[in-house]
């Protein structure tokens, strides 16, 4: 019987941000169960949308002995601090040591994001794997599964035997990777051989909420991937890469293995074209948040569904702090109906709103508590319409099983013009992409006319369907959704910074007198 080690350890870094990721970040739970050891994994996955979740699922179909480390998450942003990263990464090592210390172990298996970058580390997961790999030899099989925003480097591809990508953005495939990478595992073990493999980059950056799957061309890129398997080439990923990431390897790649090396080389070059001919596609329209307001108070009028707006560059999903104000602005200076902004991060509010109660009045400045030059709380008075505690179910197909825990949160209706704009107030940070986020504390989103989500893709699993249109708006935040305008430093040179977009070119560094 196999016996097979499994851990996880999951960040995505916005290298842009100015929040850091600590250790605490790492522990307690949000929309994700928080750090969780040993056998309470079994219990805690169970079900979930996630990778490791899945690769259980086919470890105890196969009869696999697995023995389980750790696994945790923080929410993306600035890069973990060095305490954070040293503390997961070595008790997820030490526990490695001790499986290994008390039996031979036959695998390992780890569930990660592929974009981590700490303050002392630009490459987090291929320094993990260098790590393991120094514990447990380059003899057993080490696979992992990878966020579809990974962006893989050389090293995680040495250090590994196979890794997997999602397919999927919004990601509804997180548990199915899991299981992709068990069944790989499998063959590798049933066969007693490691696979060969191509690896390589696209030239082009994408910017995030191009990366959508439901959506041409990346819809196109995902499936052509699919497509690419077959007798010789057991699995080929595409993945989009996280833009506010400045390393020297971000950007799009590909991977593939298989038994057959040139089978596997021609399936990367196939993708790999097929990248290239796509490049024109990947161009987007994006609404500077005046006009987009205006546009939807006109659209309003006539469409059946709600206008939504999404607001990428505050996307806590994408580095960002869920807490600027620039739509909510726009919103209340042109007097929107029936618009409602949400989540705003702002726990000092939301405390407020509980303090005065359901039907009080508080005035304050909310939002931009993160501390960002430049961004300034919208001041104002505000009705208290509806209060929660912030924990509730998830009824989306992404956040699948989830218990989310939100903190103390409030519906504040803006006393002001004639219609009131409303904004949804949390404690913890939380991307909007799960309709039971509104729900939960009385709103339904289908009937809004103007629906404000901080978001970049995710809310589309389960908010394009009730939505009339839907628009990217640049409002100011942390999260630069065009990636020529971030100040690249790290980035390798010749990479074009969007697609048909300028070539990043090293900085130049002054010569010593």
């Amino acid at each position: 019987m196999p016996r097979i080690a499994v851990g996880g350890f999951h960040h995505e870094t916005n290298t842009f941000s100015a929040t850091p990721a600590t250790y605490e970040d790492f522990v307690v739970a949000d929309g994700w169960p928080g750090l969780t050891r040993g056998d309470d994994i079994f219990a805690t996955f169970r079900n979930k949308n996630i990778g490791i979740a899945g690769f259980l699922e086919v470890a105890r179909e196969q009869g696999w002995m697995i023995v389980p480390t750790l696994w945790c998450q923080a929410n993306p942003s600035g890069r973990p601090t060095i305490d954070a990263y040293e503390r997961v990464a070595g008790e997820l090592v030490a526990r490695i040591t001790t499986a290994r210390d008390s039996g031979p172990l036959d695998a390992v298996y780890l569930c990660l994001h592929g974009a981590m970058a700490t303050e002392h580390l630009d490459d987090g997961e291929g320094e993990l794997m260098r790590r393991v790999r120094a514990v447990v030899g380059y003899e057993i099989p080490l696979v992992a599964s990878l966020d579809f925003h990974a962006n893989i480097t050389d090293t995680m591809v040495a250090e590994s035997d196979a890794m997997v990508a999602y397919r999927t953005y919004p990601h509804l495939d997180i548990a199915e990777t899991g299981r992709r990478a068990a069944r790989l595992l499998a063959r590798i073990l049933e066969t007693g051989a490691k696979p060969a493999k191509a690896f390589c980059h696209l030239p082009y950056i994408i910017p995030l909420t191009q990366q959508c799957t439901l959506i041409e061309p990346a819809k196109g890129m995902a499936e052509a991937a699919a497509a690419l398997q077959g007798r010789d080439v057991m699995e080929v990923s595409f993945a989009a890469g996280f833009p506010p990431a400045d390393t020297p390897e971000s950007g799009p790649a590909i991977v593939a293995y298989g038994w057959d090396m040139k089978a596997v080389e021609a399936a990367v070059d196939a993708l790999y074209v097929h990248g290239l001919e796509a490049e024109k596609a990947f161009a987007a329209k994006f609404w500077p948040p005046d006009e987009a307001v205006a546009y939807a108070i006109r659209q309003s009028n006539y469409a059946k569904k709600p206008i939504v707006l999404a607001d990428t560059q505050d996307n806590p999903g994408a580095g960002g702090d869920s807490d600027t104000v620039g739509i909510l602005a726009e919103l209340v200076r042109q007097d929107a109906p029936d618009a409602v902004l949400g989540l705003l991060y702002d726990p000092a509010t939301a405390a407020a709103a509980h303090k005065a109660g359901k039907g009080g009045v508080i005035e304050r400045a909310i939002g931009c508590v993160s501390g960002v030059p430049g961004h300034v709380p919208f001041q104002g008075r505000y009705i208290v319409e509806a209060l929660s505690d912030g924990a509730f179910a998830t009824t989306g197909p992404m956040y699948k099983g989830f218990h989310m825990q939100l903190g103390p949160m409030a519906v504040l209706r803006v006393d002001h013009g004639r219609r009131g704009v409303r904004v949804v107030v949390a404690s913890r940070k939380q991307q909007a992409a799960d309709q039971s986020i509104f729900a939960h504390i009385g709103i339904d989103p289908a009937t809004l006319k103007i629906l404000v989500l901080k978001s970049s893709v995710h809310f589309r699993n389960h908010f394009q369907d009730l939505a009339e249109e839907i628009l990217v708006v640049l409002a100011p935040g942390p999260n630069i959704e065009d990636p020529a305008k971030l100040p690249y430093q790290r980035l390798r040179a010749g990479v074009r910074l969007r697609p048909l977009g300028p070539e990043h070119r090293a900085p130049t560094r002054e010569t010593p007198s």
